[in-house]
């Protein structure tokens, strides 16, 4: 077997994830993130996949996912939903997202992750 580079699975498994959010595919979701997964944004923060289930059905458009930046575990992601631009950080254990904080744009998911253009999955 080949070594593949964890870089990969942590993207990989973020991918996977929007793919289950946007297919509300709770089972998939569910599957991709760990029990105690924590939600979060500026205005606060829910934990458990029950929270993140009852998140996920309230997104209502297509997340579209742009450029990503990875290291050491955390994959910052470019999202576009609708007209709306923004960026979440994605925090990826064994191949679970253990959590996901939302950022109103991509310079500041970098800034607040250490990561930076460097870290670009190109």
């Amino acid at each position: 077997s080949t070594f593949t580079p964890m870089t990969t699975s942590e993207i990989a498994t973020v991918l996977a994830w929007h793919d289950a959010l946007n297919e509300k595919n709770l089972g998939t979701l569910g599957e991709l993130s760990s029990d105690d997964i924590e939600i979060g944004d500026a205005d606060g923060a829910a934990q458990g996949r029950d929270a993140l289930r009852q998140w996920a059905v309230g997104i209502d458009s297509e997340v579209i996912v742009g450029r990503m930046y990875v290291h050491d575990g955390v994959v910052v992601a470019e999202q576009t939903m609708g007209e709306q631009t923004f960026a979440s950080a994605f925090r990826v254990v064994h191949d679970d997202v253990t959590s996901v904080f939302r950022h109103p744009d991509l310079e500041s998911a970098l800034a607040a992750t250490g990561l930076s253009e460097d870290d670009l999955d190109a």
